[in-house]
């Protein structure tokens, strides 16, 4: 894992827009580098899981915890794929174990096998598969933590290259900031295309203007409403007293 390429990374994910692209986009191309074992991103989220939660013994908050969203690498062992995101790890409390810590300080955290291996919740896991280090970056937008970005490595991870890996932290946080910010807009953008929708039925429904009636005579006069009503050239209602000039007038307003 080299600058350039976290470089490359960084700018393919700012092209991708909506937040499931931009979060799967981030832990592929990252497990995709030679000696990444395994890539994960957890997301601030509410507590929803608490009753069956394998870590409710450690967590001191129940109203919110960390929520693996994405995960991706492969077993070299197995060549099982690592993109499940319902295991043991699905959630994270705020302070705890390697991935809470940094949840909860926003500072990164490098760890290293050589340095003792009571960091890791699975030893058995990481001596199998030959990793050395655990590399973890807080992503900070605006000053709160939206989540934490794991790697597991095989290969060790120095300060500089840590450094590297917080610059990347800062990028992807923006741009999963604008995905969510993307995502909201079309949410709001659905919502009034279904408002719209509704409304149009219901004036589609109802008479216009209160004229009733569907002889060819009376469509031949509506069809002209709907030509005129939406410029601005003055309109003569013509017609004996009681055709309903009145109620002409009035679908033209409307």
């Amino acid at each position: 894992m080299d600058l350039a390429a976290l470089h490359q990374i960084a700018l393919a994910v700012a092209q991708v827009r909506p937040s499931r692209e931009v979060l799967d986009s981030i832990v592929s191309r990252l497990a995709a580098q030679p000696g990444v074992a395994l890539a994960r991103i957890w997301l601030m989220g509410p507590g929803d899981l608490c009753e069956g939660c394998p870590q409710r013994p450690v967590c001191p908050d129940q109203t919110r915890c960390l929520h693996l969203e994405s995960s991706a690498g492969r077993s070299r062992v197995s060549g099982e794929d690592y993109s499940r995101i319902d295991g043991r790890f699905r959630r994270f409390p705020i302070g705890s174990r390697k991935v809470g810590r940094i949840g909860a300080t926003g500072q990164a955290l490098r760890l290293c096998l050589s340095e003792g291996g009571e960091w890791l919740a699975e030893p058995a896991w990481a001596e199998a598969e030959g990793i050395l280090t655990f590399a973890g970056q807080p992503l900070m937008f605006r000053g709160e933590v939206l989540g934490v970005l794991g790697l597991f490595c095989r290969a060790l991870i120095g300060v500089e290259q840590l450094g590297w890996l917080r610059t990347f932290a800062d990028q992807a946080a923006v741009s999963l900031a604008n995905a969510k910010a993307f995502d909201e807009v079309d949410c709001l953008r659905k919502q009034l295309e279904l408002e719209r929708d509704y409304l149009r039925e219901e004036v589609s429904g109802r008479s216009l203007g209160g004229i009733v009636g569907q002889s060819p005579a009376i469509m031949k006069v509506l069809r002209q409403i709907e030509v005129v009503s939406p410029s601005d050239a003055s309109v003569l209602v013509e017609g004996e007293s009681g055709t309903g000039k009145e109620l002409v007038a009035r679908a033209i307003h409307e």
